[in-house]
């Protein structure tokens, strides 16, 4: 298949753009820089907020993976905001040209605070701009499609374990901060809280083929499905990476906000990679 992907120079971007071409897909790699994306796809500077053209040269496309979207670990930043129109209009188009495969990542943040596992039918009450962005995102384009000739797929990403330098999580903190010089302290919550916890080629092995299948599609969680500590996980990468750092439990609180416990449902992603 000829997938394009949006955002294709971001941390998961340029990892997604390398799975698809691992697995034998011609890409057409999205975005406004190419510094980090594979050379064997082909590049499209554009812009796709301004850039009217860019559906001309999306036309030819089997499927559309639409992971563009400005800062992302900023929650409350206006901008998610004053994107979102843009947004559906980009995603409208593109049903509207006609593509039979779209899908557009989501986050387990739409569903603000929730204590145990998150399906499809988890209700939602987001808890920040970026949220609340996504959320209303999600809404009206699920709408949108409901009698369209599209098998159009939510993707809900949980937290993502990151293998690089690139990765603006803890875990690529927790790196930056081991190659630092001065003391090699990371201070961390109680780190009792469990989350869902999944690899980033993992998380890309599951947007892809829950974009490309033709039977399951809505709101489909990528995730592990099992609730891990995040003080196990941490441990965990500082293992597998030999970090030489000190984690420093309790230097600062839980948030009252944060669910002792979150994490996805993954009967339907499991239905996709034929392991349900």
């Amino acid at each position: 298949m000829n997938i394009a992907i949006t955002g294709a120079n971001g941390y998961i971007g340029a990892n997604l753009v390398k799975t698809c071409l691992n697995a034998g897909h011609e890409v057409l790699a999205v975005d406004i820089n190419n510094d980090y994306i594979d050379n064997r796809a082909k590049f499209i500077n554009a812009n796709i907020f301004n850039d009217e053209g860019v559906f001309d040269l999306l036309d030819k496309a089997d499927a559309l993976i639409h992971l563009a979207w400005r800062n992302g670990f900023i929650h409350n930043d206006t901008s998610h905001l004053d994107d979102l129109d843009k947004h559906y209009k980009f995603l409208t188009g593109m049903v509207d040209r006609g593509i039979k495969f779209i899908s557009a990542l989501g986050t387990m943040h739409e569903v603000g605070y929730h204590e145990g596992a998150i399906d499809e039918n988890t209700p939602c009450n987001p808890l920040s701009l970026y949220a609340i962005s996504k959320n209303a995102l999600r809404q009206a384009i699920l709408l949108y499609v409901k009698d369209k000739d599209v098998n159009f797929s939510w993707l809900r990403g949980f937290y993502i374990v990151g293998d690089d330098l690139r990765s603006n999580s803890i875990f690529g903190k927790l790196l930056k901060k081991s190659m630092g010089g001065g003391k090699r302290e990371f201070p961390l919550n109680s780190g009792n809280i469990k989350y869902d916890f999944i690899g980033i080629k993992e998380l890309c092995n599951q947007i892809m083929c829950a974009t490309l299948n033709a039977d399951v599609n809505g709101i489909i969680n990528i995730c592990s499905g099992k609730p891990v500590s995040l003080r196990e996980r941490v441990e965990q990468f500082v293992k597998e990476n030999n970090l030489s750092i000190k984690l420093q439990y309790g230097a600062f609180p839980d948030r009252p906000y944060d669910s002792p416990i979150i994490y996805g449902d993954d009967k339907k992603i499991k239905r996709i990679l034929g392991k349900g």
